[in-house]
């Protein structure tokens, strides 16, 4: 009992001494992450209206929010009663760490092959990414769904990074009848993709006859548009190609099938033939004399 009343003793005999100073460092320290993380929220909002890249949005939060928990720390150190000097010196030491630490193991990192902003698909999910943590990945749906996408699920399975690439090749397939005018849709298809701006002109449109099907004469158009205009270029494309083979008097091929039917007389082949035999007059009888 007495050992305990010590310790007691010494616990109280602190508080007294200190106890100002640590509940003081304690508010600094929770108040000003609140604050921090308030400060980082406002800081996005004001960026988004100047910038809509997301990556220099979270760039800059991010690096201002390990600034403010920094000089938070450092506060809170300094009003529990620690000297200014050791705060530096270990703030310092921490930094260096860090610094180290990240160059000397970041080639075994496994980094994530998107930023956020970019359009991919990972197994059956298909959407833009929102934002990234150490743990997973936020990715938006094109049908509005919010989806928490496990970063190790990520990495042992395939990815498709659409905006990897600036560029990307839209594909244009068209039938066209076996009694059209092959050379005549072919320009007609080239026109109607040289025509839009936002159809690259290096490398040039082409169009290729892909092959020569049961119904119809296969034509492949090709040509290349920035990532960010893919979707809406190639919608727009299939539609001018529709009206404008409509006003060429180009016929669009569909899948047909010529059926023939043969008449019949019900029967038997051998009961045809026997009755072909029986109708058939009986030869002449002659006498030898």
């Amino acid at each position: 009992m007495d050992e305990q009343f010590e310790r007691l003793t010494k616990i109280g005999d602190l508080l007294n001494l200190y106890g100002k100073e640590l509940i003081l460092a304690l508010a600094i320290l929770v108040f000003g992450l609140i604050l921090a993380r308030l400060v980082i929220r406002l800081v996005g909002v004001t960026l988004q209206r100047f910038t809509a890249k997301q990556t220099v949005i979270s760039t800059v939060s991010n690096a201002l929010h390990l600034l403010l928990i920094i000089i938070i720390v450092a506060t809170a150190l300094e009003a529990a009663g620690m000297h200014t000097i050791i705060i530096r010196r270990i703030l310092a030491s921490i930094t260096l760490a860090a610094i180290g630490l990240i160059v000397l193991f970041r080639p075994y990192i496994p980094t994530l092959p998107f930023k956020v902003g970019n359009t991919i698909k990972t197994g059956d999910l298909f959407g833009k990414v929102e934002s990234t943590t150490f743990l997973n990945t936020r990715l938006k749906t094109f049908e509005g769904l919010t989806v928490f996408v496990p970063n190790s699920k990520i990495l042992n399975d395939y990815l498709i990074n659409y905006h990897f690439t600036p560029t990307r090749r839209i594909k244009i397939d068209v039938g066209i009848r076996y009694d059209q005018d092959i050379l005549k849709a072919k320009q007609v298809l080239e026109a109607i993709m040289i025509e839009d701006p936002r159809v690259k002109t290096k490398p040039r449109p082409v169009v290729y006859v892909l092959n020569l099907a049961d119904s119809c004469v296969e034509l492949g158009g090709r040509c290349w548009v920035d990532n960010l205009k893919y979707w809406v270029t190639k919608c727009d494309l299939f539609e001018k190609t529709k009206l404008r083979f409509d006003q060429k008097g180009i016929i669009i091929a569909f899948p047909q099938r010529d059926v023939h039917l043969y008449h019949e007389t019900p029967g038997f082949p051998e009961e045809e033939s026997l009755k072909k035999i029986s109708m058939q007059p009986d030869p002449p009888v002659v006498e030898q004399v």
